[in-house]
């Protein structure tokens, strides 16, 4: 009897224990390609639903040449607000965090590396100007000895606003600074190996997996709160690129961009030469609308979209004017350097190729020359239907008559008058209409006709 209790005792008390709680999901984020406002868009809306959905982590995993300024920066941002810690991770081997991926390196909670990747490379580019050289081969002396820059003033702010920006990083999270100031001023990039020698990142992982075992019991500080990392075997959740960012990375593609502008513009021009068909221009508002607000997200310089619409101006121009093709070619030379120039970065992944624009220059000046040259020759010719088509018809006296009488023009009975008398048969011309009465002219040398 006493057996008995003691087991139902026992059997009390295991049941009565408590289960351990599953520990809390990671979330893993994918940044794959040039950053931009796409990117920006889908790292913000993974960091906002994994501090709903109460994840202790998020993996930035990233393979990127770098990108748009703005949008990196909007990216660190929301990591240093964050209130889930960020591990960012350079994964697979063979991928890279070069330019605007190691700012964002240096800005998580964590820095990881699969092997075989490598990171750096972080010197600002200004449109149309190389890379910023490095301090000791640019310096010159004036005639007072003073130390003197080679570069312009705007290329060395761009440096030190960078440098100091990713130095401050370096210090906020404890990492190496000296080294991430020569990736900016002398773009020197790191493998995976030597960037854990020198702590620049804090370890290797070949693996998502093999991170989270690695991060297990660690501590850290996100948005002033600390947490103790219980991730090894916690559930991996992959957060999915919503449509609006895929669409939005999709209109943000410069080329995209560019190609819906162009698009916009062709279709207005046409519904305004063909009004009433409607479709043309619900298209080409929507495209218009579509790459302005693309613009708006984009480094845009709008001297060159100024060209863009000047040359198709010019171009047609010369299918009304006679410019001889002056207007033609110089709205041609308008439209390609504005389309050059369009795109006000020199980031990977945001330039319009140069074939693109040279296919489309020839494709706009053959639309808009030879397609609104037949427009304009078709407004050209003669009327054929109406009332003005009887000026100059040709037509046939039915009777000899003086003044006024009878004569058949298109087949049909009018009663006409002349200045002069009329033989039946002779060949008469129209030269006016007055309601129902036509004025009409003998051609000379013409016999009875009958």
């Amino acid at each position: 009897m006493k057996l008995r209790k003691m087991l139902l005792l026992a059997a009390l008390l295991l049941g009565a224990a408590p289960v351990p709680a599953a520990p809390a999901p990671v979330l893993v984020l994918t940044i794959q390609g040039a950053i931009g406002p796409a990117t920006a868009d889908y790292v913000h809306r993974g960091l906002e639903a994994a501090a709903k959905e109460g994840a202790q982590l998020v993996v930035l995993k990233m393979d990127t040449p770098g990108g748009l300024d703005t949008a990196m920066r909007s990216i660190i941002q929301d990591i240093l607000a964050s209130p889930v810690p960020v591990a960012s991770y350079v994964a697979p081997s063979g991928a890279r965090a070069a330019s605007a991926g190691t700012y964002i390196l240096y800005a998580s909670h964590f820095a990881v590396m699969a092997p075989a990747t490598n990171l750096g490379a972080a010197t600002p580019i200004a449109i149309g100007a190389p890379s910023v050289p490095a301090p000791a081969t640019t310096d010159k002396k004036d005639k007072k000895g003073k130390a003197q820059d080679s570069g312009s003033t705007l290329e060395h702010k761009m440096v030190h606003d960078a440098s100091a920006y990713i130095r401050g990083l370096a210090q906020l999270r404890g990492r190496n600074a000296d080294w991430a100031e020569r990736a900016v001023r002398e773009a020197v990039s790191l493998s995976s190996n030597e960037a854990a020698k020198i702590h620049v990142i804090d370890f290797i992982a070949d693996s998502v997996p093999a991170l989270l075992e690695k991060l297990d019991g660690r501590k850290v500080k996100a948005a002033g709160v600390e947490h103790t990392l219980r991730v090894a075997g916690a559930k991996v959740d992959e957060f999915e690129i919503g449509w609006r960012t895929k669409l939005l990375g999709v209109i943000t593609n410069p080329s995209v961009a560019y190609l819906l502008v162009l698009l916009g513009i062709y279709a207005v021009l046409y519904e305004f030469s063909n009004p009433g068909l409607v479709l043309p221009g619900v298209v080409g508002v929507i495209s218009i609308l579509l790459a302005m607000y693309a613009f708006q997200l984009l480094p845009v310089n709008y001297a060159g979209l100024a060209l863009i619409l000047l040359g198709i101006a010019f171009m047609v121009a010369e299918a009304f004017l006679p410019a001889f093709g002056s207007l033609g070619i110089g709205g041609l030379i308008a439209f390609v350097i504005g389309s050059i120039i369009l795109i006000d970065t020199d980031a990977p992944g945001f330039e319009i190729p140069y074939a693109l624009i040279g296919g489309i220059a020839a494709a706009s000046a053959a639309f808009l020359i030879l397609v609104i040259g037949m427009l304009v020759r078709g407004r050209r010719r003669p009327v054929v239907t109406g009332r003005e088509e009887m000026i100059g018809a040709s037509g046939v006296a039915l009777d000899d008559f003086s003044g006024e009488g009878w004569a058949r023009v298109h087949s049909e009975t009018w009663r006409v008058r002349a200045s002069a008398p009329v033989r039946k048969g002779q060949r008469l011309r129209v030269k006016a209409i007055n309601g129902l009465l036509l004025d009409v002219t003998a051609e000379p040398g013409n016999g009875n006709g009958g």
